[in-house]
């Protein structure tokens, strides 16, 4: 009797405990409860930015439409550019989010202003924010990556890595009569991160940078989500270094 072939050794991945461990399920969103509970954050703080920013006076339907637009604008866009279906519309947990939202703000202001007075609170908020932000971004980024046919390189370049961009941050030109006024200064935070993070990212799994790499995808989102998090902390406490003043 010829003798049993001896397995393969699995394949040992020096990198593994990254993604191996609860915190990065977390910051990954595998569990459905937790992505619920993430997109409230995501939708609640852009409530608070929208209901900051409309005019007291301006109608419910108003309020309502310019949060819908606020939360889901890169996701209206992006699917528009690659044919496929908008999130609000694919997504029943998204309108779910807003809804339940907009409702906190419409009716229970005082909890906005407990987010704001509480750091803890905010800081909570903002990093379940950034992991929505960040899990949107890299779908896109890749959804673009499959679906844009190459040309001058091996694989699509600028198109990808310009969908990221528009999915994390698309909502602050939405409605569009804004036009480019939300730059008028310069990119904002949210901008510049989905940026830096769809380019990265692209770049990373597209060339030899991940040869070898065992779940670069998985360590590719958990890399951004921590970029986004960080960018988010920083900018919604202020935490930017003193302009130094000439003699």
């Amino acid at each position: 009797m010829a003798k049993k072939q001896p397995e393969a050794a699995a394949a040992v991945d020096p990198t593994g405990w990254m993604v191996d461990n609860d915190v990065a399920n977390f910051l990954l969103l595998h569990q459905k409860e937790v992505l619920y509970m993430c997109m409230l954050g995501y939708t609640f703080l852009h409530g608070s930015k929208v209901f900051k920013a409309v005019p007291k006076t301006a109608s419910v339907s108003y309020k309502l439409i310019s949060m819908i637009l606020a939360c889901t604008g890169g996701g209206i866009l992006v699917p528009i550019f690659l044919n496929k279906v908008p999130v609000p519309l694919a997504n029943d947990a998204y309108p779910i989010a807003i809804l339940t939202s907009f409702a906190c703000h419409y009716y229970f202001p005082v909890v906005a202003e407990v987010m704001n007075l509480s750091p803890v609170v905010k800081s909570l908020v903002v990093v379940f924010y950034e992991l929505v932000r960040a899990k949107v971004v890299l779908t896109f980024t890749l959804a673009a990556s499959a679906a844009i046919a190459p040309t001058t390189f091996s694989f699509p370049l600028f198109g990808p890595i310009m969908c990221g961009t528009v999915a994390g941050c698309g909502g602050a030109f939405l409605p569009m009569n804004k036009g480019l006024d939300p730059i008028t200064n310069g990119l904002q935070p949210p901008m510049s991160s989905a940026f830096v993070g769809s380019a990265l990212v692209h770049l990373f799994l597209n060339t030899s940078l991940s040869d070898g790499v065992i779940n670069a995808k998985e360590k590719a989102h958990l890399h951004l989500a921590l970029l986004f998090i960080t960018v988010g902390l920083v900018s919604a406490f202020n935490m930017k270094a003193a302009k130094v003043k000439k003699e």
